[in-house]
């Protein structure tokens, strides 16, 4: 049975970013864009060969540390991994800031990791490709605090140093940026650590994180970030710092900062910087203010000139990307071809599901926790319209499966289909409840559909024959979402099934329309 919720073109899996109108010839081509729409936190990129490589934080969804390629630095190709299935043994949770240093054909990717039942550490793993496989080689720092956003910098002398944040800010303490020499192999730090600066600027709040250099006309300038990352409350900007010595001393920017928020974007920060045909550009991450945490911090690009003074300046001081016109160009359309998922599907951390896909259908192996298994797209606007058809027929008893929104596995609105019934489930903090519940006559095939304005208004209907749409009853006409988005990420649209792990539920189809 087909979906049919309204005309859409089609659309290719892996597009996620959009091309810009060809300008004139006279005209100086824009490369400020939004180059990885949805949830894409802490973006890195460097150029390898004659190709531009980028990854993000994942936080708590796999696979772990996205890894995009890109001729242009507009046009962005998700190829893969880091950590495609299996996760370090030493590390659970919070896969955040990856950051490449190549040297000598290899790649080494630095990033931050919880350690299990410990703290937040920096670690390291490395490859013979950018697109791997990568072998980790665990932790390098992990002090008491934690320690985050590792970056890796040749000194003045080419000696290669890991800069790093002590993440003090989780413990009511200062956040000191820190600088510590690496070993020939690159897998541990040796000698004495420096302190570089930490947070004493009143535009930087609680923290300062993020640290991105590059060198410039005989100076290191360290891109930084200041404030709250995060979430409703967000105030995050962007400052920069020099030094002619890698370890100091520094000063910092007396205009800092020098990204800032506007009526576009809000919170841009924690960035790398690159180079392309003689201009500089930072890739960065912000909300767009009009779907702030419900879509996350989405990968933006803008570019910088260096000013008389040769301090780095942003045009007005702020992201210059214009918001995605042509939503239709992000719709989802998965027909489940092929032999597997494609790269852009997501899952918990921890709770990779039993996936296979085979003769045009998706098979989802059940699980019997809250939500059940869970196999996730990231979501690019807050208002779109999504539906999924079930295999009905083939759905084995005390089995349940449906279409959800998710913010994480705790929380999440969903609508489910089993045991003769629809009914809308309403995770929140981990407690689950049926809201609605409706009978439905035996069929082989039922299709279910979420629609959400804003990320906050829900409303839920399944259809029978593909044509008539049946709305669940609800109190208020729709259902509040906002609790549903975690402070560091946006909201996935997921399939789940819950029941037995023997059990599976079967897919057709997976669609997400997007609306203004």
């Amino acid at each position: 049975m087909s979906i049919e919720l309204e005309s859409a073109a089609h659309l290719a899996p892996h597009a996620l970013a959009f091309s810009p109108e060809i300008a004139p010839a006279v005209t100086r081509r824009s490369y400020d864009h939004v180059v990885l729409p949805g949830d894409f936190p802490d973006p890195t990129v460097t150029k390898i060969g004659d190709t531009y490589w980028a990854s993000a934080t994942s936080a708590e969804w796999g696979a772990v540390f996205p890894l995009f390629t890109s001729q242009n630095l507009i046009d962005w190709e998700l190829v893969g991994h880091v950590f495609p299935n299996k996760l370090p043994d030493w590390a659970g949770s919070n896969f955040w800031a990856p950051e490449f240093h190549c040297e000598n054909g290899r790649t080494y990717m630095y990033y931050t990791a919880r350690k299990k039942g410990g703290m937040l550490c920096v670690a390291v793993a490395s490859a013979d490709h950018p697109a791997g496989p990568y072998t980790d080689h665990g932790p390098l720092v992990g002090q008491e605090a934690g320690s985050i956003d590792g970056f890796a910098m040749p000194d003045e002398n080419g000696d290669l140093y890991l800069i790093w944040k002590e993440d003090g800010n989780s413990c009511y303490q200062d956040t000191p940026i820190w600088a510590q020499r690496l070993n020939d192999e690159r897998t541990a730090l040796i000698g004495e650590a420096t302190e570089l600066f930490g947070n004493d600027v009143t535009w930087e709040g609680p923290l300062v994180e993020g640290s991105a250099l590059v060198h410039h006309n005989g100076y290191f300038y360290m891109f930084y970030a200041g404030n709250s990352c995060c979430g409703k409350g967000c105030n995050y900007a962007t400052g920069v710092a020099r030094s002619r010595a890698l370890l100091g001393p520094w000063e910092k920017y007396d205009q800092n900062p020098i990204l800032d928020r506007n009526t576009t974007w809000k919170c841009p920060g924690h960035g790398t910087v690159t180079q392309m045909d003689g201009r500089w550009f930072l890739l960065h991450h912000a909300y767009l203010a009009d779907s702030h945490e419900f879509v996350g911090r989405q990968g933006i690009l803008s570019e910088f000139t260096w000013n008389a003074d040769n301090w780095p300046e942003f045009e007005r001081r702020s992201p210059q990307a214009a918001p995605i016109r042509d939503l239709a160009r992000l719709n989802i359309a998965d027909e489940f071809g092929g032999d597997r998922l494609g790269l852009e599907w997501q899952w918990p951390i921890g709770q990779q599901p039993v996936a296979a896909v085979r003769n045009g259908q998706l098979h989802l192996q059940a699980d019997g926790s809250r939500l059940g298994a869970v196999v996730a797209r990231r979501s690019h606007v807050a208002t779109y319209k999504a539906a999924t058809t079930l295999d009905l027929a083939k759905l084995p008893a005390d089995t349940y499966a449906g279409l959800a929104a998710v913010g994480d596995p705790y929380n999440a609105l969903a609508i489910m289909a089993g045991n003769g019934k629809v009914q809308i489930w309403h995770v929140k903090s981990g407690k689950q409840q049926s809201l609605v519940q409706v009978f439905v006559d035996p069929c082989d095939t039922i299709t279910l559909r979420l629609e959400v304005w804003g990320g906050q208004r829900y409303r839920f209907a399944y259809s029978t024959d593909g044509a008539t749409w049946l709305a669940l009853p609800t109190d208020n006409f729709s259902l509040n979402g906002t609790y549903l988005p975690p402070w560091d990420r946006g909201v996935r649209v997921a399939l789940v099934a819950q029941g037995d792990e023997g059990n599976s539920a079967i897919f057709n189809n997976f669609i997400i329309l997007n609306k203004r």
